[in-house]
């Protein structure tokens, strides 16, 4: 019985959007539980798809809160 856990931080995929929409996490839970049959022979109905949303003040990435990272990579892209 596969367990699978997908975090994603707590914000929109585009402009105006502050969170995850219910169709992209089952778009997720699908395509998870699909690589699992396809790959292992996993049933569908053998596998669980946790998704887990957090806040981006939760988030770090090189060292940094995510936002002043992507601050950080921004300035030195232009």
């Amino acid at each position: 019985m596969p367990i699978v856990t997908i975090q994603v931080t707590r914000e929109g995929t585009h402009p105006g959007a502050d969170a995850v929409t219910a169709e992209e996490k089952a778009q997720l839970i699908e395509g998870a539980s699909r690589l699992l049959l396809d790959v292992l022979g996993k049933p569908l109905d053998a596998t669980f798809v946790v998704i887990e949303e957090v806040p981006l003040e939760n988030w770090g990435w090189g060292g940094m809160p995510v936002d002043a990272y992507r601050k950080q990579r921004a300035a030195k892209a232009t």
